[in-house]
């Protein structure tokens, strides 16, 4: 039925639009004073509280015990994961704006593909079509990182009041600094995210309990944000969220961002695979390139423009690479299970 066809396609959207309202009011809130490491830290302890008494009960009949050797999983998992991914994440768009910090999420599925090849958990046919596809769309979207990180261009907007022109930016030079340690953090955060992905193929086939290793997961990494945020701050007033902004911010990223998002993305997964979901993460930069314009009022720059139309062009030529690998791997099978049958009637 038509009907079931595109709930997928609406959840992957409203995923879209979630994380699109999520990074314009992280980068309001940062920008107001709001604390990254706190940011972090309160934002997983929100996601906890939402999602543990629903993988309690969704799971409970079905959780694994948890073994020594998954609690070492979950514990890089969640550095990776969430406190360093999340907190690099926050630097790179503080320092850059949020049009710029949600290109780089076109880029991970790309650095996982590259990360998985060296490590040999993934194999690279480079004499087939879909290997020589796998290799351009790399290329392409590397070409697209140097041209985001190097060339910022001329601004294809006109902001008039200059109040509106980003804190980051200033005449003496500084401005290009914050910049490039933002573009660095963000590049930081594609590496964290990508061997989070790779922790995680390898999680969920020893600890299937999905939700439950996720709980645990926001679980752990508030442990972490908490200890590294009172190491390193000492004042209790940082804790505090002094604005409605900031709290909206907190409540949103925890229980809608991290809590819900996770939710339709696992359910989207599951329907239509990953490389469905993958192909809508370019939306993303659609909508939050919208509301910075509108909302945030941030420049966008040609260098932007033209490096994400790169990047977004290598992510879907390594998607389209994968998919047409697993086809021929499914018609392999296929084939080679109809001529057992052919061979045992004989």
């Amino acid at each position: 039925m038509w009907v079931e066809e595109w709930r997928p396609v609406v959840g992957m959207l409203v995923f879209d639009l979630i994380s699109a309202v999520m990074t314009a009011l992280v980068k309001k809130a940062l920008e107001q004073g709001l604390d990254r490491l706190v940011l972090v830290t309160l934002r997983q302890l929100v996601a906890t509280v939402f999602l543990a008494p629903i993988a309690y009960f969704k799971e409970r009949s079905t959780r694994p015990k948890l073994t020594l050797e998954i609690l070492a999983y979950l514990f890089f998992s969640a550095v990776f994961g969430a406190a360093l991914s999340q907190y690099t994440f926050f630097y790179g768009l503080q320092y850059t704006t949020a049009t710029f910090a949600i290109t780089f999420i076109n880029l991970s599925p790309v650095l996982t593909f590259l990360i998985a090849v060296v490590l040999r958990m993934e194999p690279l046919k480079v004499k087939s079509t879909a290997g020589a596809a796998k290799i351009a769309g790399t290329l392409m979207s590397l070409a697209g990182l140097l041209l985001l990180s190097l060339y910022k261009g001329v601004p294809l907007t006109h902001q008039e009041a200059a109040s509106l022109i980003p804190a980051t930016h200033h005449a003496d030079g500084s401005g290009d600094r914050s910049w490039m340690l933002g573009t660095m953090a963000l590049l930081a955060n594609c590496l964290c995210f990508s061997f989070w992905l790779l922790l995680q193929t390898r999680l969920t086939k020893k600890y299937p309990a999905i939700y439950s290793s996720t709980a645990l997961m926001f679980f752990i990494s508030t442990l972490q944000g908490g200890a590294l945020t009172v190491a390193i701050e000492r004042r209790a007033s940082r804790w505090m969220l002094t604005s409605k902004l900031e709290i909206v911010t907190v409540l949103y990223a925890g229980i809608v961002g991290s809590g819900a998002g996770y939710l339709i993305m696992t359910w989207c997964v599951e329907k239509k695979g990953p490389v469905f979901t993958a192909a809508f993460i370019p939306i993303i930069q659609i909508m939050v390139a919208t509301i910075d314009f509108f909302f945030l009022h941030e420049q966008i720059y040609l260098g932007s423009v033209l490096g994400s139309a790169l990047m977004v062009l290598g992510l879907y030529l390594v998607l389209w690479g994968k998919k047409r690998d697993e086809t021929s791997l499914v018609s392999c099978a296929t084939n080679t299970q109809a001529d057992e049958e052919a061979d045992n009637k004989q």
